[in-house]
């Protein structure tokens, strides 16, 4: 399972620290982020996970999570995995990002999507083009740079 995309959602509202705190509670709750395991996770596993007190108990995330997980079970039906079909709706700005992320995923807006899909190299990070930082990942040739050809000037 995507653990960026979940660790995103449960960040929601929260403080990062809080979230990497909890993260090896996360890792034992969700079965170290198996797609198949937590896709078949049932209404008793969702209470099981609301009284779990080493992650961040909101029952709207944790459905999130299930819910989440089973679809990208069925992307990876579809398209042979979750990168395969980030990379198969490449390229797109953050705005067709987050319209295509809520028609697929629950609990998923603009902030989430972006920083997750900046994590992974497919939207601008936060560092100019004159950044040493900038230069290292350009190195890398990261999909929003080699798609758009243009740097970020915004970060």
């Amino acid at each position: 399972m995507q653990v960026g995309i979940t660790l995103e959602i449960f960040q929601a509202g929260l403080s990062w620290l809080i979230v990497l705190k909890k993260r090896d509670g996360f890792k034992i709750a969700f079965e170290n982020f198996n797609v198949d395991r937590v896709a078949g996770f049932d209404s008793h596993d969702i209470e099981r996970l609301i009284k779990d007190a080493s992650i961040i108990r909101n029952r709207r995330k944790i459905e999130a999570t299930v819910e989440n997980a089973r679809k990208i079970a069925g992307i990876r039906q579809s398209h042979g995995g979750f990168a395969n079909w980030i990379e198969a709706n490449s390229p797109r700005n953050k705005d067709e990002w987050v319209k295509l992320f809520r028609q697929n995923f629950k609990f998923v807006g603009g902030e989430i999507v972006g920083e997750f899909l900046m994590s992974i190299g497919y939207l601008p990070g936060a560092h100019r083009e004159g950044c040493p930082i900038f230069a290292k990942i350009a190195q890398h040739n990261p999909a929003w740079l080699s798609a758009s050809g243009a740097s970020n000037k915004s970060g």
